[in-house]
């Protein structure tokens, strides 16, 4: 890990969190600085076919974070000549299955997801497994959302594809109750939220779950001498959602926004990042 690129890392992860929306710079802190460096090395390293899950259910239907950066991740990554898969319930799957490689994981079989699971990891052998925001199991095996509200009925089971695979895992999440938090459980104790417990290899924290995707693609670019943040369009993503009955996590409403914050927030963080991408060596 060159002094350059450690340097760089470490700016764009305080830019992630820039906004401290819901205290993850105290999740942050808890964190190895590098981490985005190292989520990077993994995916340049491990080749291959790499499971994307994501989908957060937000009353009858997901919220916009965590979608955005998916694509973003999957469109990457097959330029690369990796074969990425997106993992993801109703009606998530079926918003997005026309166009994009699918695997569907169902609503509300959480006695059945670890067998249903292991299947999956089998069948695919997966080089990598990446979370972005995805709910996450609670010390009391359920599912919570942001207002703490038991959201167990409407969630499909992600968490045994991170507990069980024999690759390599990152996790990406903005609150505390998403897959991966387990790796800070004691700091996302302090937070107001019922937290997740499952852990992951490597940990991403950002104000909106969808930016530190971003923040990965700038790490991994620099990795591989190519700018994979130069074509990613946030509005043009949601508005490919919103068509496809997208709300914001926050107000609960089908607009082009992520957690409350508009569209060209997201617009205005890429080109943060890539300033601070351009000047480094």
């Amino acid at each position: 890990m060159s002094d350059a690129l450690l340097h760089l890392s470490r700016q764009i992860e305080d830019l992630l969190v820039a906004r401290n929306i819901r205290g993850m710079q105290s999740l942050q802190a808890a964190l190895s600085p590098g981490y985005l460096l190292r989520a990077a090395t993994l995916l340049n390293d491990n080749p291959g076919t790499v499971l994307i899950g994501t989908g957060f259910p937000v009353t009858d239907t997901f919220e916009t974070d965590g979608p955005v950066g998916a694509v973003a991740l999957y469109n990457a990554l097959l330029t690369l000549g990796y074969k990425p898969v997106l993992v993801c319930g109703e009606p998530l799957f079926s918003a997005l299955s026309s166009d994009y490689q699918c695997i569907r994981i169902r609503d509300n079989e959480l006695p059945e997801a670890r067998r249903e699971t292991r299947q999956l990891l089998e069948q695919y052998a997966p080089s990598l497994v990446i979370s972005i925001e995805r709910p996450g199991l609670s010390a009391d095996g359920r599912y919570y959302n942001m207002r703490s509200e038991d959201i167990s009925d409407r969630c499909a089971c992600y968490d045994y594809f991170l507990i069980d695979s024999q690759c390599p895992t990152i996790a990406i999440g903005d609150g505390g109750n998403e897959i991966g938090m387990g790796k800070v459980l004691d700091a996302v104790k302090s937070l107001n939220i019922v937290p997740a417990v499952t852990s992951c290899d490597e940990l991403v924290v950002a104000d909106v779950s969808n930016w530190a995707a971003y923040g990965i693609l700038a790490l991994l670019g620099k990795l591989r001498g190519v700018d994979l943040l130069e074509g990613i369009q946030p509005e043009q993503i949601l508005t490919y959602l919103s068509k496809r009955g997208s709300v914001d996590g926050v107000t609960r409403e089908n607009t082009l926004t992520e957690d409350s914050l508009c569209f060209s927030a997201g617009v205005e963080l890429i080109e943060q990042i890539r300033d601070v991408w351009r000047s480094a060596p």
